[in-house]
């Protein structure tokens, strides 16, 4: 039996959340046959205790646990660690940098602009109804749905923006429709697509209350959609994962309009875990259990 470090907790807006997520893969780690136990980093300096455990499975949400800090310092204690390493992380984790590479990769994304920007030109850009998000982070902390801007809405979202997380803030264009996320993981050489989840919050949109209040949304899975749609929408979120050059796994969120052209959020490299988390649904969708998944991204741990 292996002994693993579950590193999760850190000291972001996500770190409740990062906790569930590590109870959960812990229990579902030594349930493969690991001997897991759970780690609540609060600091970076923390991962130097790591040096005794033969490999980390990281459950970290945000800033350095997520952002590719962690996974530069885990190399350089030559722990072997699961998912993408430094560069890849640190591409996903900025919307902005991994836009730039979607765009690279053929993917659509929505309009978007850096704030602050003249609010004419941001228009123009944009339209009247806009999302306004921190570059960094996760669990849609500090994003704002704006539908009929004005230049007050819009400083309001900027400032809770940046009270939020650090660095840049961007404004898209709000895209009608569903919501839609695909898993992805590299098995048997290749990367493939989990089966499509749409997720239909109960009310308002997919904030963090609604993401981790159980009962409060409602998953489909797989969605309900055409086999032509469902197969784009994979074939997006394999393409996002090598686009940012990912490892073993990772989650692309997207928006369907209604006319059936998928635009991509986001990629998370490190996404969540916990009961209500939608990489376990898509897995078990697949006919595969947390354990058996778990296990399987631990085995293809790396420096």
């Amino acid at each position: 039996m292996k002994k693993v470090a579950v590193l999760c907790g850190g000291d972001s807006r996500e770190r409740e959340v990062s906790l569930r997520s590590g109870r959960a893969v812990t229990d579902a780690l030594c349930e493969a046959g690991f001997d897991a136990v759970m780690v609540d980093l609060k600091s970076l300096d923390e991962a130097e205790t790591i040096r005794e455990y033969d490999g980390a499975f990281i459950a970290m949400h945000g800033d350095w646990g997520e952002g590719g800090q962690l996974q530069e310092r885990l190399e350089a204690l030559g722990v072997p660690y699961t998912g993408s390493g430094p560069e890849a992380s640190a591409r996903a984790m900025d919307k902005w940098e991994a836009r730039k590479a979607f765009i690279r990769g053929n993917i659509p994304v929505a309009e978007a602009v850096l704030l602050p920007c003249d609010y004419d030109v941001l228009t123009r850009e944009l339209g009247s109804d806009v999302v306004v998000k921190p570059c960094s982070g996760g669990s849609t902390v500090g994003v704002s749905i704006i539908r009929g801007i004005t230049p007050e809405k819009l400083e309001e979202a900027e400032r809770l923006a940046r009270e939020s997380y650090d660095g840049h803030v961007m404004a898209e264009e709000y895209i009608p429709g569903r919501e839609l996320t695909c898993a992805v993981w590299e098995h048997d050489g290749l990367t493939e697509a989990l089966p499509v989840i749409e997720i239909r919050p109960h009310e308002g949109y997919y904030d963090y209350t609604n993401k981790y209040t159980k009962g409060a949304t409602e998953y489909i899975v797989p969605a309900d959609l055409p086999e032509t749609v469902a197969l784009m929408v994979g074939e997006y979120a394999v393409k996002a994962h090598e686009a940012l050059g990912c490892r073993a796994y990772s989650r692309a969120d997207f928006r369907l309009t209604p006319e059936g052209r998928a635009y991509i959020l986001e990629v998370n490299t490190a996404p969540g875990m916990t009961a209500t988390s939608l990489v376990p649904k898509a897995a078990g969708a697949a006919g595969v259990s947390m354990s058996d998944f778990v296990r399987h991204i631990m085995d293809m741990a790396k420096f």
